[in-house]
C-alpha cells in the first residue's frame, strides 16, 4: 500500500472552488502507468496530472482522466505549473519547455506584483475534420433539438492537442437547457467515437469575454463534464479565426467563459496568432491552491 500526496488546484481562477478542479502529483517519477492510473481514478478529478523528468524537455507532464492518459490538458497543465513554481520546484525560471504525447511545447510564466501567478501555453498546430453524422442526433445528444444548433456555421472536428466537437449553438439560453446523453455520443461521432463534446456561442454572461462553453467528456474518459476547458478553449481560437471571421486582425486575443452553468466561473484567454500563414494558439490563464489530498493505492 503506498501513500500518495495529490495537490488539488483550481486552475482559470484565481478564487478556490471556482475554477476546474486538477490534481498535481510533482514526484511523477516514483510511479508506473499502472499506479498513474490508478491514482487519478482515486482522485476523481475530470484529470490528475504528473511532473516527471524529461531528456528532451525541462519536465514532462502525463495526464490521466479516472478511465485513461490523455495526451494534453489545458486546465492540468496550468495545475502542475502553478503547484510546481509555487513549491520552489522551478526555481526562477520564467520561460521553460513540457513534452507531452501532443509534443514539446513552450510555457511561459509571469507572476505580476499582486504576486498572482499567470501562465501562457502553447497549443499543438489546429486541425480541422468535417463531422457528417445526424444533426438531430447530435443535438438530442445533449439535451435539445436541432433548432438550437447555428444554422451558418459549420460543426467540426478540432484539435489543438485534443480532439473535439465544436458544436456552435445559437445563443446563451440553450446552455442551462442542455443535459448529456454521454453514452450515445460514440454512436453519434462515427468519425471520431472517443471525443468530446464541446457547444459553444458568441455571447457571454460576462460582458468582457467573447465566447461562451460547456464541455461534455467521452464516456471513455469515466467523467461528464469538464469545468473549464484549456484545450478546447484553445482550437475555438483557431475555429474563430477559420470559420467565424476570416478577416480578423491577427494577433488576437478571446475571452473564453465557461463554468457558469455548474455554479463555477472560469476565464481562459486565448491568443490567435498567423505565423508563415499558418495559425499559432496559445492560451493564458490562472490556477489557485485548494488543499493536499492522500490517496492509497
Amino acid at each position: 500500500m503506498k501513500i500518495v500526496t495529490v495537490h488539488h488546484c483550481d486552475a482559470f481562477s484565481t478564487i478556490p472552488s471556482k475554477g476546474n478542479p486538477a490534481g498535481v502529483v510533482v514526484e511523477g517519477d516514483q510511479y508506473s502507468e499502472i499506479e498513474m492510473q490508478a491514482i487519478a481514478k482515486q482522485v476523481g478529478f475530470n484529470e490528475t496530472a504528473f511532473a516527471l523528468k524529461s531528456d528532451k524537455a525541462d519536465l514532462r507532464i502525463r495526464y490521466f482522466t479516472p478511465g485513461h492518459e490523455m495526451n494534453l490538458c489545458g486546465h492540468a497543465t496550468m495545475a502542475t505549473i502553478y503547484a510546481l513554481k509555487t513549491k520552489g520546484l522551478l526555481k526562477d525560471k520564467s520561460k521553460l519547455t513540457i513534452e507531452t504525447k501532443a509534443g514539446i511545447l513552450p510555457i511561459e510564466i509571469k507572476e505580476q506584483q499582486t504576486r498572482q501567478i499567470y501562465i501562457t501555453m502553447q497549443h499543438a498546430a489546429p486541425q480541422f475534420e468535417a463531422f457528417n453524422g445526424s444533426k438531430s442526433k447530435l443535438a438530442q445528444s445533449i439535451g435539445l433539438t436541432e433548432e438550437a444548433i447555428h444554422p451558418g456555421l459549420p460543426i467540426v472536428y478540432g484539435s489543438t492537442g485534443i480532439w473535439t466537437l465544436l458544436i456552435p449553438i445559437k445563443n446563451l439560453t440553450y446552455f442551462e437547457k442542455m443535459t448529456p446523453q454521454t453514452a450515445d455520443f460514440p454512436a453519434i461521432l462515427e468519425e471520431m467515437p472517443k471525443a468530446s463534446l464541446h457547444p459553444f456561442c458568441l455571447e457571454a454572461f460576462d460582458k468582457n469575454a467573447d465566447m461562451h462553453a460547456r464541455h461534455f467528456s467521452s464516456p471513455y474518459s469515466g467523467t461528464i463534464e469538464d469545468v473549464v476547458t484549456g484545450t478546447a478553449s484553445g482550437v475555438m481560437g483557431a475555429y474563430f479565426a477559420n470559420y467565424i471571421d476570416r478577416e480578423a486582425q491577427l494577433p488576437k486575443t478571446l475571452i473564453v467563459e465557461q463554468g457558469q452553468e455548474l455554479g463555477k466561473d472560469g476565464r481562459v484567454h486565448v491568443h490567435v496568432k498567423s505565423e508563415k500563414g499558418k495559425l499559432n494558439i496559445s492560451i493564458t490563464g490562472t490556477a489557485v491552491r485548494v488543499k493536499e489530498l492522500k490517496v492509497q493505492i
